[in-house]
């Protein structure tokens, strides 16, 4: 049945905000026919919805809209009652997607897309249980106006060809998916799959965000001369028990003073460490 048709059938869902499918990083990449191919996006993952009105959300559910209001004004173009999945990321001068470009992210607003690769809901109707392959083919029933706001591809190609091209380019990774795979809210089953290929910057602990399990997430950066310039959050790699083990290392070292020179944000639960190399 053609997904159009399908989507009739599907049960009706509001749309509200769906809590992103994650990748499971792999040493290798299968060579199943099964799998499809996307270029790994270094950026902010991101779920856009239209209700009653757009809300544009973090992977955690915290409000983009005022962070990237040109983004949650060109997604407005969706249906009424439709949930996407994506990536915000910069586009460098050689056309490639860079994360450390979205610190400064209101210069750059014009290099700044919205790289979507699902849908979770189409006019009120949940698509999540459709297999991947169906999904995206809705997907690309939806037209945006802006430019800054861009369907990906995916290709279907052996394994070691796409990983040669990926290193020419001097791309970050690769993630696989599985043709007919669900979409499961917050879930790493291996459906989805990540494979790093260019990694080379060797990043400082410079912070960490309270959790329910002694930490939440880590504040990474790299030197910049004597600057510790902030690059991201990182939340995944922890376990509950690797997450107290880290959280009582860093502890004893917190300090009112920020070691970053470009920390974007402050919020009242971050604390500080005082300057502390190693590698994430």
């Amino acid at each position: 049945m053609p997904p159009k048709l399908r989507l009739k059938s599907l049960p009706q869902k509001d749309a509200t905000f769906i809590e992103p499918m994650e990748c499971l990083a792999v040493p290798k990449l299968p060579e199943a026919a099964n799998w499809v191919w996307e270029v790994k996006i270094d950026g902010y993952r991101a779920i856009a919805v239209k209700s009653d009105r757009v809300n544009l959300y973090s992977r955690t559910e915290k409000s983009f809209n005022s962070k990237f209001p040109y983004i949650a004004d060109a997604v407005a173009d969706m249906p009424p009652g439709t949930v996407i999945d994506g990536e915000i990321a910069e586009i460098d001068d050689q056309g490639r997607p860079n994360c450390n470009l979205l610190q400064n992210f209101r210069a750059g607003a014009s290099r700044i897309h919205f790289h979507v690769f699902d849908l979770l809901c189409l006019r009120n109707r949940d698509t999540t249980k459709l297999p991947l392959i169906e999904r995206r083919e809705l997907l690309k029933t939806l037209a945006f106006k802006d430019k800054r706001i861009k369907i990906v591809d995916y290709v279907e190609a052996q394994p070691s060809e796409l990983l040669s091209a990926v290193r020419r380019q001097h791309l970050e990774g690769v993630v696989g998916k599985r043709k007919d795979s669900v979409y499961q809210p917050g879930k790493r089953t291996g459906a989805w799959i990540k494979f790093r290929v260019n990694c080379g910057q060797e990043l400082v602990i410079g912070g960490y965000v309270p959790g329910a399990h002694g930490l939440d997430s880590i504040i990474v950066g790299y030197y910049r001369g004597k600057d510790l310039i902030y690059v991201a959050r990182v939340r995944n790699g922890f376990v509950p028990a690797s997450r107290r083990h880290l959280f009582e290392k860093l502890h004893s070292l917190v300090t009112s003073e920020c070691p970053f020179a470009n920390l974007p944000e402050k919020h009242r639960s971050r604390e500080v460490m005082k300057e502390h190399a190693g590698e994430t």
